[in-house]
């Protein structure tokens, strides 16, 4: 059986700002592209989510995974093997535990690998995804993430 190849990259216009992510699989001769667009967010998220949503698209468990990111955020915490420890404390005072942990949910389904690209590096995927992710986050009708805009609103109500 192939390997599945997915190359992902986020993008946010300011930090937080409107935000979009882009993926691209690859399995044999097929390919599939992936974005979406949300009104306030963060890059971060962006480079998460885009990795959350291409596992969560494949339709078979156990597959060989080999993701592609110019995110030091993802591929470290995962490679380094931070995400466990912080799972371990339940995420307390980190970032983003709502994606983490539907990460974590979709990451255990496959076996996955992480390599890190230098984004911005004429690498043509990583090209394209950046492309799928700045023009989600242009986009219209952009999507609301609940999440993080209930965690600014806390933020901003105990100021």
């Amino acid at each position: 059986m192939p390997k599945v190849e997915i190359y992902t990259d986020g993008s946010a216009r300011g930090n937080p700002g409107p935000g979009g992510y882009g993926a691209i699989l690859r399995y044999g001769h097929h390919e599939r592209e992936l974005s979406q667009g949300y009104r306030l967010t963060t890059n971060n998220r962006m480079e998460l989510l885009a990795v959350i949503v291409a596992l969560e698209t494949l339709t078979r468990e156990k597959l060989d995974v080999d993701i592609y990111s110019d995110s030091k955020y993802v591929v470290e915490a995962v490679e380094q093997r931070w995400v466990f420890g912080w799972e371990k404390k339940g995420f307390v005072k980190k970032k983003n535990p709502d994606l983490w942990r539907r990460f974590l949910a979709v990451y255990r389904k496959h076996h996955v690998k992480f390599h890190w690209i230098k984004g911005h590096n004429n690498h043509p995927m990583n090209e394209r995804c950046d492309v799928l992710a700045t023009s989600a986050a242009d986009g219209k009708n952009l999507l609301i993430d609940s999440e993080f805009e209930k965690m600014k609103q806390e933020e901003s109500g105990s100021e």
